[in-house]
């Protein structure tokens, strides 16, 4: 009796390792397309906009913007005063008093201070407070175009566009914008707003002493005043008078 031959297995239904593999790697290769994109279209968008405001004045930053929807949310009378000054009109004393204050390297440096962040870095291990190590590049580039706070996310995009804006503004535009946009009072914004709000002056006409005034009130201008002013804030403004005169000659191009 002749035996019988085995009949051939049928292939099972539906082995669909293959296409799954296929699919992941499918997903996988969309999603890095999807971060690549989104990557140069921010690099692309970034470097537009910073070109852009080399020469468009800085009307707001989203600090103004957060300051009007804290104190309505705070049920606070929402006070803000802000107009563009062009730098030939700003006084040099207001300039190198900021200087002075907040960044003495900042005529030289490219962007970064890098000893006054290890001081502070080294500061804060121990668990003091002292000036930040943030330049007027950095805290330029923070204003008007990220938001306040301290991740390292925030400060990494912090660093990117300090280097945009070093490289493609240049010193002059950085403080330009730098004296338009910082807070130099509760709503008030900029060396024009701050000069007629504390002295009742033009913003080309002030003296050292108060020039010195409003540097000194910038590390927490809601809370010190530059006129009336306390102790503290009296010793700092001798403190930034004497060190302007080290300042000398503000020339920006570095030659």
């Amino acid at each position: 009796m002749a035996a019988k031959k085995p009949t051939p297995k049928k292939p099972t239904a539906g082995k669909s390792k293959p296409a799954s593999k296929k699919s992941n790697r499918s997903w996988g290769q969309k999603i890095k397309w999807f971060f690549i994109k989104a990557a140069l279209w921010f690099f692309g968008i970034s470097i537009v906009w910073v070109v852009i405001l080399k020469y468009v004045p800085v009307f707001f930053t989203p600090l103004m913007v957060i300051r009007v929807i804290e104190n309505k949310m705070s049920d606070k009378e929402v006070y803000f005063d802000h107009n563009w000054e062009p730098i030939e009109k700003i006084s040099k004393n207001l300039q190198k008093a900021v200087i002075a204050s907040e960044d003495g390297t900042f005529l030289y440096h490219n962007g970064f201070d890098f000893k006054a962040l290890q001081k502070a870095y080294k500061s804060n291990e121990r668990g003091r407070r002292i000036r930040g190590g943030s330049t007027i590049s950095q805290q330029t580039a923070k204003n008007v175009f990220l938001w306040q706070g301290k991740s390292y996310f925030r400060k990494g995009l912090e660093a990117y566009f300090t280097v945009l804006i070093e490289i493609i503004w240049g010193k002059e535009r950085i403080m330009e914008v730098y004296l338009n946009s910082i807070e130099m009072g509760d709503g008030v914004y900029g060396a024009y707003a701050a000069t007629e709000y504390w002295y009742r002056r033009d913003a080309s006409s002030l003296t050292p002493m108060q020039a010195a005034g409003i540097a000194a009130i910038l590390p927490n201008p809601r809370k010190f005043k530059a006129t009336g002013s306390s102790s503290y804030i009296n010793r700092r403004k001798e403190r930034i008078v004497r060190e302007m005169r080290a300042v000398g000659k503000i020339n920006y191009d570095g030659k």
